[in-house]
């Protein structure tokens, strides 16, 4: 545009007649530029357009064509800066943000207001003590996985023993695959984190909302966020304490019954540590900078009088490899593994384990946070065996 324009200016010829004179267009070109900034400054920027527009009329044509070019770059330019805002669009609707993992749900946040409304009449009966339990606990470790031997005659590779397949042979993740349940399904919590308890707490309760099935509601929660098929039985086994792992174990074989697919079976418990002078433990983490129970898994085996138990080292396999995948997820969240001469109806399936979540000292809060992480590890050693 530029050169095109100088050009014709090194081609002007006289004017011909009837043309204005150049020193006299040169007066109304100023003429107007003064009107221009004026109008420009005190109108619409269109009014100041219009003027610039009109004095071009009088000039030598490729002057003309040249403002008339730069006028409608200039429109476009403005039309594009000044045009009317569009009217904003109507707000759509959130979705309700998903809890994180470390929220505590509002019916314990219920609960444990009311616990603290009646802890003024409290009477202090003992000590609760935190504990974080670790290598130092273990008798065995191979990298961040720890176990505690108890047995009488068999030693363990926990290295060759956790690089074996899980005896898991997974078709269709969303098929039953899980079942949780509680042999001891009145065990429950202290409601509020202090350093005693009171004279009358009671350690089991038949409230499902207190007790075990709180626990395992959150372990199934995560599991079905993940798309894993999962059963829960809620069914209170210990409201006699003696026989209480022969009544869950008639429930775990009609709900297998029912349920072939079933591969996973985990009985949710939790554990009660007293010391001879009446102090209580509390095994405890802090994950995500919030309190968590500790979890114990424990992996039986045949020995001595336990007899009739031959998946026993499939079964370790599935707890080390429970145990890596918690304490890589989430570091300090797993007890040792007890390892011991017991069978507690893990002879079920190849993949069965008992989880101790915390102690009666822990709280209900504490518990549930710990059945949260502990869902989200078991979802992701399952998923890895997905097809």
């Amino acid at each position: 545009m530029l050169q095109t324009n100088t050009r014709r200016d090194r081609r002007r010829k006289p004017n011909p007649e009837g043309t204005a004179h150049p020193a006299a267009l040169l007066m109304l070109l100023l003429a107007l530029s003064v009107a221009t900034f004026y109008a420009g400054s005190r109108f619409a920027a269109p009014v100041a357009k219009v003027a610039m527009f009109s004095a071009s009329l009088a000039m030598p044509q490729g002057t003309a064509e040249t403002i008339r070019e730069e006028l409608t770059a200039e429109e476009t330019t403005e039309a594009a800066t000044q045009a009317p805002a569009e009217e904003p669009a109507e707000p759509v609707a959130q979705a309700p943000a998903a809890s994180a993992i470390t929220d505590t749900p509002e019916d314990i946040l219920a609960m444990m207001a009311s616990a603290e409304a009646a802890a003024a009449n409290a009477t202090r009966a003992g000590a609760i003590v935190e504990k974080q339990y670790g290598t130092g606990n273990a008798t065995d470790t191979w990298e961040n996985i720890t176990v505690r031997n108890t047995t009488s005659s068999h030693g363990i590779d926990i290295a060759s023993s956790v690089a074996k397949p899980a005896s898991l042979s997974i078709e269709n993740i969303a098929e039953p695959l899980v079942l949780i349940f509680h042999t001891h399904t009145t065990e429950c919590y202290e409601l509020l984190d202090r350093n005693w308890y009171a004279a009358d707490y009671i350690t089991r309760i038949d409230d499902p909302a207190r007790n075990m099935v709180r626990v395992g509601d959150a372990i199934c929660e995560e599991l079905t966020k993940a798309g894993i098929g999962v059963i829960h039985d809620t069914e209170i086994h210990d409201a006699k304490y003696t026989g209480a792992y022969d009544r869950s174990r008639e429930s775990i074989e009609a709900i297998m019954a029912e349920n072939p697919s079933i591969q996973v079976v985990i009985d949710v418990h939790r554990d009660a540590i007293q010391q001879q002078d009446g102090t209580r433990i509390k095994p405890v983490a802090t994950i995500n900078g919030k309190k968590s129970a500790q979890i114990m898994i424990i992996a039986g085996c045949e020995d001595g009088k336990v007899t009739n138990f031959p998946t026993w080292e499939q079964n370790l396999t599935f707890a080390l490899q429970l145990q890596q995948t918690a304490e890589t997820k989430y570091p300090g969240l797993m007890r040792p593994i007890l390892f011991s001469a017991r069978k507690y109806n893990m002879d079920i399936t190849p993949c069965s384990v008992l989880l101790e979540m915390g102690s009666d000292s822990n709280t209900l809060e504490e518990a549930v946070y710990a059945g949260r992480l502990i869902g989200t590890a078991l979802a992701e050693l399952l998923l890895s065996y997905a097809p």
